[in-house]
């Protein structure tokens, strides 16, 4: 049972995306104090699909019982049965799927595995539903992270402050929380590095996708080629197919943090040697270079009374379908342990403990993404397009991320936590 807080702190979570949110409901549930301060005007539903493995549903159960309760009623399973312990389906991407080459089909999966993925307004439409409107800040886009006499100064672009005992950072993948942590620590990790890919995404109508794809469509696929490839798989209870097609970029990416307009004509460039039925997706996507980003080191979680949570500790390429789950495994660990905190002195050995457990899995987790990426786009130094050779290697490994015992890993968190005399030096 949690502790009664004597002094109980106060915390400010930096972003409602899923990471922030999670960690807020896990801290509502536990009765912890916090509020929530957002850029935007309201919360944010814009976004396409994400994939949730077996340890994200569990975080979910850890956060809250709830939330998992509310997003079984959502997600989306493949279609067919055929493909229902499958997190894809390894094809070509030239004309025909490699069926000229008597290559029909690359299941990767396992069978305690079961395909579970979401629109992510979906999941960000339940999260909020946990979100006291007491509990939310909009407006708010931090300008500095400042820690001070044991305090932490937020100071936000209207020109308005907050004084706060610890501050949880989920503010993106270029947040500026990641500078309050490493900034003095760790300076060349701040930055994000690009990871040699950018991508065109968007969502279909399901109908219309079977009417291109065939049977194809319902069931989540990975065509893949040298240098590039797209992933397709269902969203929106079967409604709706999302797709991300990943273009290899061996040059540094010069143009900024956004994504770069482009035409139609440079994206069918761009997808030469594909087959036609994968190009006509192309119609429902914008034409736009979204670059991807990662963080392939990272020192700390933590530093004092600031800590980070999700993509700004970790992001990391989708290839794995893991980038979420890990936001949710940070919040699981981080809101049972903050429960345990009773004054405001206590913040450091709970932000210690967390970052102990959690910064080891998920910086593997980038550099395996990331390793997934190279395997999927023939890139892997040894497999190369060796497509046996992928689904092989494909099939091994993803049970380290998926049958993690998140539950052992609060538990050693919180011994930790009381190891360490429950009070920051």
């Amino acid at each position: 049972m949690d502790l009664p807080a004597r002094d109980p702190p106060t915390i400010a979570i930096l972003g409602a995306g899923i990471g922030g949110l999670a960690v807020a409901i896990g801290l509502i549930k536990r009765n912890v104090p916090v509020t929530i301060y957002e850029a935007a005007d309201r919360f944010s539903l814009v976004g396409a699909g994400i994939g949730l493995g077996p340890n994200s549903l569990n975080a979910m159960d850890l956060i809250d019982p709830g939330f998992r309760e509310k997003y079984e009623k959502v997600k989306t399973r493949n279609e067919r049965r055929e493909f229902e312990h499958s997190v894809f389906d390894a094809l070509y991407a030239e004309e025909g799927f490699g069926e000229k080459r008597g290559w029909t089909r690359g299941l990767i999966g396992a069978p305690y595995f079961t395909r579970s993925s979401a629109h992510r307004k979906d999941l960000l439409e339940i999260m909020q539903s946990f979100i006291p409107k007491d509990a939310v800040r909009f407006g708010k886009r931090a300008r500095s992270v400042e820690q001070v006499d044991n305090k932490v100064l937020i100071e936000f672009h209207d020109d308005t402050s907050e004084t706060v005992d610890a501050v949880i950072g989920c503010d993106g993948v270029k947040g500026i929380t990641r500078g309050a942590v490493l900034g003095d620590i760790a300076p060349e990790e701040v930055q994000p590095t690009f990871c040699g890919m950018y991508i065109y995404r968007g969502i279909i109508p399901m109908e219309q996708a079977k009417e291109i794809l065939g049977t194809h469509a319902g069931d989540a696929k990975f065509f893949m080629a040298r240098g590039k490839g797209v992933a397709v798989y269902p969203i929106s209870q079967g409604r709706e197919e999302n797709f991300v097609f990943f273009v290899e970029q061996s040059k540094p990416w010069v143009h900024g943090d956004t994504a770069v307009p482009c035409t139609k004509e440079e994206m069918i460039e761009d997808l030469k040697g594909f087959d036609d039925r994968l190009l006509k997706l192309l119609d429902y996507a914008r034409p736009l270079r979204w670059p991807t980003w990662h963080h392939p080191k990272t020192s700390t979680f933590y530093n004092g009374r600031v800590c980070l949570l999700g993509d700004v500790a970790h992001a990391c390429t989708p290839h794995q379908a893991a980038g979420a789950g890990q936001g949710l495994e940070d919040a699981a660990v981080l809101s049972h342990l903050l429960a345990l905190v009773r004054t405001p002195d206590e913040i450091e050995a709970a932000f210690q403990a967390y970052d102990a457990v959690r910064r080891p899995r998920a910086q593997k987790v980038v550099v395996t993404s990331y390793e997934a990426g190279l395997l999927y786009t023939w890139r892997h130094p040894g497999i190369e397009d060796n497509m046996s050779g992928i689904v092989e290697n494909a099939n091994q490994r993803l049970h380290w991320i998926w049958q993690h015992d998140l539950g052992t890993d609060v538990k050693t968190a919180e011994d930790n936590f009381y190891k360490s005399g429950s009070q920051a030096e």
